[in-house]
């Protein structure tokens, strides 16, 4: 029989050792995790983006079906305190035909349950209602059609990924675009 020999060791870690280990994962993670957030907000802003796209098509196709006229409808606010003025139809109601399914209406990043609330997490320019598409007014001023938005997220949905970047807007032309959120005296 042999021997063990008196050479070998055992190698292991010390408890202070495999604490800064823990340390070090735990300050890698803590970098990790906002750029991760951001990344995922990222994702959610495209799948917006892609709704508001779908919107513009059911405003088109809604707007060759009626003449050339914007529909008629109005925009609730998720403010339980406002009451409602008009009795005109909801974005939900009036483009229900052209959208298919009412899922289109609803931003993933709408954490704020607007959507359930008041049927869709974008707004609609009241301004609009009934215009002939081609010659759009707003309070008698002529606007050219890449100048108004019909469309907008109804709050900066997007804020984790800035706030050049936290609402998005659908133009009568059909283009998309980020714009500053202006806000007035409180």
């Amino acid at each position: 029989m042999k021997a063990s020999s008196p050479c070998q060791r055992i190698w292991s870690f010390t408890l202070v050792e495999l604490l800064v280990v823990i340390a070090i994962i735990g300050i890698l993670a803590a970098l990790l995790l906002p750029v991760l957030s951001r990344t995922k907000e990222a994702g959610r802003a495209a799948v917006c983006l892609s709704n508001l796209h779908q919107v513009g098509i059911a405003l088109q196709i809604y707007v060759s079906d009626n003449n050339n006229k914007l529909p008629v409808m109005r925009d609730v606010v998720p403010d339980p305190a406002v009451v409602a003025t008009n009795m005109f139809p909801t974005i939900d109601k009036v483009l229900a035909l052209q959208l298919g399914n009412k899922n289109v209406l609803r931003c993933p990043s709408d954490q704020a349950n607007i959507f359930e609330i008041t049927g869709s997490s974008y707004g609609w320019n009241n301004l609009l209602n009934g215009q002939d598409a081609d010659q759009l007014k707003m309070f008698t001023f002529q606007f050219n059609s890449s100048q108004v938005h019909l469309v907008f997220d109804k709050q900066a949905f997007h804020i984790a990924r800035g706030s050049d970047k936290a609402v998005n807007y659908l133009f009568a032309d059909g283009h998309i675009k980020n714009l500053l959120e202006i806000s007035g005296p409180p």
